[in-house]
């Protein structure tokens, strides 16, 4: 029997979870699904991603707002990806902050990957007529951007840490809690999608940017909040560790005139012993390799996905 393509048989509702992580700092996990966050400004408030429609983010608003009736005020996407990004308007009218690279991304493929991760993920896409189109940032930078909380509430940092899970990824950092939401460059025990990604950029420099800012807290993109230093070097060791794997059997498997289909082959028996048991490691792991495969043969750029290239790469690899 094949496998059902990506995760469209994963139709379970999981449980949310909201963790108060410093005061007026809080993040909700979801069992593997996207997670989000929000910070209190001193009467404002900042909100860290989006998720795939106005409805599924108006239920998170709703928890939210059993802790705090302040107004939004800033909406930080981490990158571009439809799943983070395409609930925006449940946020209101607020200033809605990305990086130039995710401004440019959108415009070149934002249709294309909406459409994409919709047959991929559908689960995810809550009354989806409800979308009223892209989104679209109304402030991006290049480098870094801080937004005062006021108050005794020190800082938001927004950094761009180097090319990883795509061209523009940010984080946001509260240095004065000590606490980092990382987006998709970490992932706490939840698979790496790496389809649009710079696999050698991420895994080294990076990282090495991430794990410098000495978070004691971090919110992955997945997976549960890591909490202490010990867990968010933990939290960025195995997202390193998964991307070293696929480099070395990627690279083996090209250097000896072996097919995308023989590295996808190496590639999944590596990792599964250790992560094959977590969130929505069979559905990225076809695209994960087809994009490294990709990035080694000197395609510098991620080609954009599709609804029928994702079908195609499914079966030629996955099925």
């Amino acid at each position: 029997m094949p496998k059902p393509f990506a995760s469209s048989a994963d139709l379970e509702q999981k449980e949310q979870t909201l963790e108060v992580l410093a005061d007026g700092v809080y993040a909700l996990t979801a069992e593997g699904d996207p997670n989000v966050g929000a910070i209190e400004g001193e009467d404002f408030l900042v909100c860290f991603e989006a998720l795939a429609t106005p409805a599924a983010a108006r239920d998170w608003l709703a928890v939210l707002r059993e802790h705090t009736d302040k107004p939004i005020r800033f909406l930080v996407l981490s990158h571009y990806h439809a799943v983070r990004v395409l609930g925006a308007s449940a946020f209101g009218d607020v200033t809605i902050i990305a990086h130039d690279r995710t401004r440019s991304l959108i415009r070149e493929r934002g249709l294309q990957d909406w459409e994409s991760e919709y047959g991929r993920m559908p689960r995810l896409f809550k009354e989806p007529e409800g979308i009223p189109g892209l989104t679209w940032p109304t402030l991006t930078f290049s480098d870094t951007l801080t937004i005062a909380l006021g108050g005794d509430r020190g800082d938001l940092d927004l950094a761009y840490c180097g090319r990883g899970h795509t061209e523009g990824d940010i984080v946001a950092w509260l240095p004065k809690q000590h606490v980092l939401f990382a987006g998709d460059l970490v992932e706490t025990q939840a698979a790496l999608y790496t389809g649009d990604a710079f696999h050698r950029d991420w895994a080294t420099g990076t990282l090495d940017h991430v794990d410098s800012f000495g978070a004691r807290t971090l919110v992955g993109g997945r997976g549960a909040v890591a909490h202490g230093r010990e867990a968010v070097r933990a939290a960025i060791a195995q997202t390193r560790d998964f991307l070293d794997v696929m480099i070395t059997e990627v690279t083996r498997v090209k250097d000896r005139g072996g097919s995308l289909k023989d590295a996808f082959a190496a590639v999944h028996a590596v990792l599964a012993p250790d992560y094959g048991g977590w969130p929505i490691f069979e559905h990225c792991l076809p695209f994960d390799v087809s994009r490294l495969w990709d990035e080694l043969a000197g395609i510098e750029r991620p080609r954009i996905w599709t609804a029928e290239r994702d079908r195609e790469v499914w079966a030629q690899l996955q099925d």
